[in-house]
């Protein structure tokens, strides 16, 4: 992915965090002629100095055939973005978009093993189940899980390289640059606000105050 240097976010503590924050990702991969991509739901996990992302695609999505034969696969994550309007700038300028998007590099392999494939599974099921206990996979019929389980591909990709653009008008001033985070508040749609919210934590580290 091409980041202009004043875009570039390289903090890994703030890139892990929003790929687990915004895991419905984007699956790329070649199956020798063209890209197929795929919607699904990651998780990133961090041991020791690996990264690694999990997930899972439909059985019948023939993309994992891709897995482990045709080089690295891409995992796309995007947050917040929003139009840019001219008009909010103290000079004549052009309309832009605002964005933060991480990109994932890696060999996914294709989990062979029912353990390991529940495994992933239940890690998802655990994180975003709203209510902790109330919900389980081993609550489910045996004979049904394994049915849905049967339905899918599950995948664990080790990161081989990570990069995040964080593109939010880190090259206006100051004057525009707050212009900016109040004409997003007014919007009042998520995500103008989410940008407008990074956009402010990030101000001091800015302009220092």
């Amino acid at each position: 992915m091409y980041i202009p240097r004043r875009y570039q976010e390289t903090d890994p503590n703030i890139i892990e965090a929003f790929v687990r924050a915004n895991g419905f990702g984007t699956l790329v991969t070649i199956d020798g002629t063209r890209p197929r991509a795929t919607h699904a739901l990651m998780d990133l996990t961090r041991d020791g100095d690996t990264l690694t992302l999990t997930g899972h695609i439909a059985r019948a999505n023939k993309q994992w055939q891709d897995f482990e034969s045709v080089g690295e696969a891409l995992a796309i994550f995007s947050g917040a973005h929003t139009y840019i309007s001219p008009r909010w700038y103290n000079h004549t300028n052009v309309p832009t978009w605002n964005y933060m998007a991480v990109h994932v590099y890696g060999v996914p392999r294709l989990i062979t093993d029912r353990d390991e494939l529940h495994a992933v599974l239940d890690a998802l099921v655990t994180k975003y189940e709203s209510v902790p206990g109330t919900y389980t996979m081993d609550g489910l019929p045996a004979d049904y899980l394994e049915s849905q389980m049967q339905a899918v591909a599950g995948f664990v990709m080790p990161v081989t390289e990570i990069s995040a653009s964080y593109k939010l008008s880190q090259n206006r001033d100051a004057e525009d640059y707050d212009t900016i985070i109040a004409q997003l508040n007014q919007r009042g749609d998520e995500n103008s606000a989410g940008v407008a919210a990074e956009m402010q934590a990030r101000r001091a580290g800015l302009f220092g105050k």
